[in-house]
């Protein structure tokens, strides 16, 4: 069976499972914080071996993947692109390991203040060279909520 994480130096890499969307939004407590049109909601999540190499890695993978129809309705349109929204959502249960077991593991996940930093450093530079950027908070309990255009939904690694 193939693995699906590239194992790099015994880890994992920082993760974003990124989704094309026609609209998402996050609420934390019954009010909205951040939303979205179109573009990508992406869920981030943060590995202990992470570094802010891998988060500026994996933004210009986010921003540059060819996730939108052109003309011909391939993939071959980036959110940079069409300037739509960025919605990042931190999310630590990407990390899990459930390889064995029925609960996941999370050995592998970033201890919160690393974790924070990382997520907030993607954030802060997303903002510098993209129009259109919001995110969750790290560490809130949310609700997303968002409409999966396509559905295409895509598992990107800072490589």
């Amino acid at each position: 069976m193939k693995k699906i994480f590239q194992i790099i130096d015994g880890s994992f890499q920082m993760i974003g499972l990124i989704q094309r969307v026609s609209s998402a939004s996050v609420q934390i407590g019954g009010d909205v914080t951040a939303e979205i049109g179109a573009g990508v909601l992406a869920l981030i999540g943060i590995e202990k071996a992470d570094h802010e190499k891998q988060a500026d890695r994996l933004l210009q993978r986010i921003l540059t993947y060819r996730i939108f129809p052109d003309e011909q309705g391939r993939m071959n349109i980036s959110l940079n692109n069409i300037s739509g929204g960025l919605l990042l959502i931190p999310q630590f249960t990407l990390i899990a390991d459930t390889r064995s077991g029925n609960r996941p593991g999370f050995s592998r996940g970033a201890p919160p203040e690393q974790g924070r930093y990382l997520f907030n450093y993607l954030l802060e530079q997303a903002k510098t060279i993209h129009p259109c950027v919001c995110a969750g908070v790290f560490g809130a309990d949310m609700q997303v909520e968002l409409i999966n255009n396509g559905p295409v939904t895509f598992w990107l690694q800072a490589d």
